[in-house]
């Protein structure tokens, strides 16, 4: 998916600059936690990806270490969407029910 679907790779690199400026390491933690040595400590997690997004795989991983490392975490992957769709409730049911998910989530956990 390196273009297309809303998101395209250039646009990403241009993000990761902003984010990190041009000469800095883009393989540490700060970037992208999936960098982390390790992943046991964290507080528990909701990742959320979309189908059709190019950090989709990147998510999941993410997802995967966190539960290798005893980490509690809930994945939702929505199929069928692309990157930014929390933005589209106006126009998504998919995009309403992933947000009311989200947002019970974050309730049950600082609830506890």
């Amino acid at each position: 998916f390196s273009e297309g679907y809303f998101l395209a790779q250039e646009t990403m690199l241009w993000f990761s600059e902003q984010y990190m400026g041009p000469d800095d390491d883009w393989q540490t933690p700060y970037a992208s936690p999936l960098m982390a040595d390790d992943f046991s400590g964290l507080p528990p997690a909701y990742v959320v990806t979309a189908g059709y997004d190019i950090l989709r795989d990147e998510g999941k991983a993410y997802a995967d270490a966190l539960s290798a490392a005893g980490v509690s975490v809930t994945y939702a992957n929505y199929e069928g969407m692309i990157h930014g769709f929390f933005n589209m409730q106006s126009v998504s049911k998919v995009s309403v029910q992933a947000v009311t998910a989200a947002a019970v989530a974050l309730e049950a956990a600082f609830s506890v």
